[in-house]
Formats: C-alpha cells, structure tokens, sequence
C-alpha cells in the first residue's frame, strides 16, 4: 500500500471530476503533480502540490486554486482529519487515526509486497560487477563495488525486474601473461627450491602464489614443468581457474554470488571485437588517424602514430579512443566494446556497469559505444564506488599484508563479519568516499548503525517470544478498531514512506537509501520503547503479562519492514543479540 500514490490517483480523479463540471481548467498532462512527504516542521501526513502545477492555466493564485480544491478533497474523503494551505501553495492532509489503523492492517496483510512498485512495467536488467583481473583474491578496493551492484540487483529483483549478475573476466592480454609467469615461477620454487625474482616489477609478489602452485602441481594436468613457452596455454587456463576459484570465495563470504561469468579470451578468440569492428566500421563510425598525448602522458615522450579510432566524440565523449595498437593488437577498449555488443545482443533493457573511482574517467568512451551499438541513450547506466578509507583508533587503519600489496576481502571480513562490512559500505551514497571506522562497527550503540537496525529487531522478536509466538509467522487478526496514539502514528508515518524509499533507491539506482531508512524507523522504534519506562500505557507487555491486539500489529509491521529491508541488504536480522 503505496498511500502517495493512493493519494495522487483520488486527486486526479477530483480533477477530472471538476473539469467536467467546468470549475476548473486542465492542462493535456497532469505529471507535474506530486504527492509527497511534508517538511518535518508541518505536523501533516501527506502534501501535494497541485494548486501550484494548475494556478497558471486556471489564471488564479496557488492559494485561491488551492481553497477550491481543498473543499473538493475533504468532500471525497471522509478519513481526512484536515486540510491546511501553506504558502506558496501547498495543500497538507492531517488523516484521522482510523486510516493509520486501516493502514497497518493491510500493509501486515500484504507483508510481503509492501513496498513494492506493483505498477512498474517489468524490464530485464544485466548488471556487472566487481570484474576485476583474476590475478589474485579480492580486495577492500573491490568491496564496496561489489556490494553496491549485488544491492542494487537486489533492490530490482525486490521489484519483480529479471535481473542477470555478471562478471566480466579479464582473462586476455599482457597482465594474464605476467601473472601466468609468476605462478610459473612459483611452481619453480616449490620443485627446483628456485627464489622467486623480487626485483621484476612485472611479476606478481603475493604468497597466495603459492597455494595456486601447490593445487595446480597436485592436480598433475600439467606433467613438465621445464619450458614455460610449451605449457602457457594450459598453465595460463589452470591459472585463471585457482584465482577465480578464490575470488568465488571472496565473494561468497560476502553474501555475492554472480549468475554469468563471461570471459574477454573467449570474446576475443570468437572474433567477437573483429566483428563489432566491422559493424562499425560499416556505419562509419572507424577511421586511421593521430590522438594527443594523454594528459598522464608528457608530449615530449609521446609518439604521435596513426591508429584505427572510434569516433566517440560524436556521442559525447571529449576525445576519439584508440580501439588498435601500433602492432596490430586490439586494445582494452576494443575489447570492452565487443563485450558491449555481446550485451546488447542479449536484449536487456538496461545494462548497468558499476566502476570503481580509478575507473570513473572511462564513463564517456563506453557510454558513447554503447549508444552508436544499440542507436540509443540512456541503455548504459555506469554508477562509481568511489573510495573506501578505513580507520581504527582514529587513525588509518592497516591489516595484514601477507597476500600482496594490499588488505584483502577476508581480511576485512575476519576483523569485522559480513552483516557490517555490507552494512557500512551501504552507509552512505557511493559517489562519496566513505569512512569505515572499525571502532564505530563493533560498538554496540546508536553510533553502530547496523546494531541498532537489529536490535530493533531482536526487541520486537523478544515480545513475540514473551506470548510464544513465532515472529516470522503471519498474525492472524482480521477484526479490529484500534485507534493508534500520535507516538505510534508517527511510526506508521515512517513506516508509509517505506515503498517512496524503493522507488527512490530503484529509479536512482542509490541503495543507501535503505539503509538510512532502516535506521531512522529504528531511531524512532528505540524513543518509542524507551517510553515505556514512565509510561505503562507504552509498554508492550502489559501488567497482566500480555501484549494487546494494536501492539502486536503494530510490532509486527515494523518487524516486517526491517526484515524486508536487510534482506536486499544482504544482513542478517538476528531475534536475540
């Protein structure tokens, strides 16, 4: 039960209504209206702007348009408790606390589909993250983005969209061939007693090295390991597969799990970026020509030569992007193009990329691909998880080192758990660079968002333990005329605005707009139960040990919202903490 859109639709009906019996003028469209949640300073339910979207057309001030339809709302509805004007024009609603107790009633009713935009037409979405190189496990950088598209697959999913998770394996070019060798050379190391070349800075350092040898040896595929030329291609594939078997790992113990893995190598052996050159070089959108010295790149070094271009500038992009190199090989962009044209051929509606911030500036050259391959804007959403800092004791914090150059996924996960490594990362928008203070997340108080969010929670199911019932099960209540206090409308206000916090985080693609939510309905959840400790009438288990009827509902509607919430999030919802 969406009540903004429940309102909006009454209100255009009262339009329509008074059109046809010439009170008022209407425009060909009436979008421009809204239903919304009033300022914090209007003691009100719902406001709408409509008196200001229609006062130019019926040639009237907002607020003598705005008398007029007031008295024409009131009339339709008799669970209006007040109408107010407010200037420039806004109408607020006061209802009577009887539309609070209808409300409750149907939203625990219809638990599982509250919130959900049941209106929306239902599209299929691909989206694709993490994708960073399999050479070796994940780390803190790939975190946040890897749970920003995981949540944000989630929320669509939650919307009934047909959603596909993917992850694009880099698994093609110079990079591949160095970490192939360092495997290599640790094999080496692990047969012959060779040291391994710490003064190569092609090679790659870290010791999970090792692991990938012991497994690669064991499995005996490979017989000689004498001549790298001989077995690369096999000792590359065998490679590849350990890492992506820990990056799994990695992902999985964050609660990830992608639906398609697609492989650059295989892309570019099926003639893939071929082909997408092809096409574009039949709707001229190739052609030989110089770029500039990159701006990293100082023009006294840099060799201006004659390459194959796309012309991205025609969709936008600030210069044409190199899709050949000087031997003849494909670049990383031509690459990304043909796995672009391998997407579009696969009919979503929408592709969503997410990048992390080093990865920011290559939004407009794929953009524009993406929009000369399919003719259209807006088919590629890219969303940036930018930076994460963590902090502990007030300071930078850093782990253990011991699998590279950097603090790995299992690393942050050992230190603090799943639920708040998700959690936290969601905790603010992810355009933001985001600080992540360990001493916050393992407190357990307001200032811990997480905890506070499931305490709300085990509270609730502790009640519900009080009188024996489970609370994941339905309640099964169908008569009753409770009229709600003003402290428990104010939750129920909170609690409606539940589906606008979807809509939002869906349209925008911004999660973090569930989380917030889950702890500002906490925040007024905990002010709510603290009342009960002057107040017997706040109390949920009453002097006659029991919980009422009005309570119960009242509690199980809240828990359903939590409960809903953390599952997009990927957070557990414990009942005793």
């Amino acid at each position: 039960m969406n009540i903004f859109d429940l309102y909006l639709d009454k209100i255009k009906k009262i339009l329509v209504d008074l059109s046809k019996k010439d009170k008022i003028i209407l425009p060909d469209s009436l979008n421009g209206i809204t239903t919304e949640i009033p300022p914090a300073n209007f003691n009100s339910d719902i406001s709408t702007n409509v008196a200001m979207v229609l006062s130019k057309i019926n040639k009237k001030s907002p607020t003598d348009l705005a008398q007029i339809l007031t008295d024409a709302i009131k009339k339709k509805d008799d669970l209006i408790d007040d109408i107010s004007i407010v200037k420039p024009g806004f109408i607020n609603i006061t209802f009577k606390p009887i539309f609070w107790t209808n409300f409750v009633e149907k939203i625990t009713s219809n638990a599982k589909d509250f919130g959900r935009n049941i209106k929306e037409k239902k599209k299929n979405y691909l989206v694709e993250f993490v994708s960073a190189n399999p050479t070796g496990p994940l780390h803190v950088g790939h975190c946040r983005g890897a749970i920003l598209g995981d949540v944000i697959a989630n929320i669509l999913s939650f919307n009934k969209h047909n959603v596909i998770k993917e992850y694009y394996v880099n698994d093609y070019g110079n990079q591949i061939l160095n970490f192939t060798k360092s495997v290599y050379l640790r094999i080496r190391e692990i047969i012959y007693s060779e040291p391994f070349p710490t003064d190569n800075e092609d090679l790659y350092p870290g010791i999970y090295l090792i692991d990938f040898a012991k497994n690669i040896i064991h499995k005996k595929k490979i017989k000689d390991f004498k001549d790298f030329d001989k077995i690369s291609d096999d000792l590359m594939s065998l490679s590849i597969e350990e890492s992506l078997k820990l990056i799994k790992k990695n992902l999985n113990s964050l609660g990830i799990n992608h639906d398609s893995f697609v492989s650059e190598k295989e892309i570019v052996l099926n003639h893939e970026v071929k082909n997408v050159i092809d096409f574009l070089q039949k709707n001229n959108l190739v052609y030989k020509g110089k770029i500039k010295a990159p701006v990293s790149e100082k023009e006294d070094e840099w060799v201006e030569r004659e390459q194959l271009l796309f012309r991205s500038t025609d969709f936008g992009d600030d210069k044409d992007r190199a899709l050949q190199k000087s031997d003849g090989s494909w670049t990383y962009f031509a690459s990304d193009v043909a796995y672009h044209k391998n997407k579009l051929d696969r009919k979503f509606d929408h592709l969503i990329n997410i990048l992390g911030a080093d990865h920011a500036g290559y939004i407009k050259r794929i953009s524009s691909s993406v929009e000369a391959l399919s003719n259209s804007k807006g088919k590629l959403i890219c969303k940036v998880s930018q930076l994460v800092k963590l902090i502990k004791d007030k300071k930078p914090f850093k782990m253990s080192k011991r699998k590279g150059d950097y603090i790995t996924v299992d690393d942050l996960i050992n230190e603090v758990g799943k639920d708040a490594t998700r959690f936290i990362m969601l905790n603010r928008s992810s355009d933001v660079e985001l600080d992540f203070d360990f001493d916050n997340v393992i407190e357990k108080s307001k200032d811990n968002p997480l905890y506070y969010v499931q305490y709300s929670y085990a509270r609730i199911a502790s009640v519900f333990r009080h009188i024996k019932k489970d609370l994941k099960t339905d309640i099964n209540i169908k008569k009753f005329n409770f009229e709600y206090s003003n402290d428990e409308i104010n939750i129920l206000k909170k609690l409606s605005e539940w589906p606008r916090c979807i809509e939002a985080a869906s349209h925008k693609l911004e999660p973090h707009r569930i989380p917030t939510y889950l702890y500002e309905l906490s925040s007024l959840f905990h002010s709510y139960w603290s009342l009960g400790k002057d107040n017997p009438q706040k109390r949920f288990i009453n002097d006659q040990n029991k919980v009422a009827d009005d309570k119960l509902i009242f509690l199980k509607a809240i828990s359903n919202v939590i409960n809903s919430g953390m599952k997009i999030v990927g957070v557990s919802v414990p009942e005793k903490m």
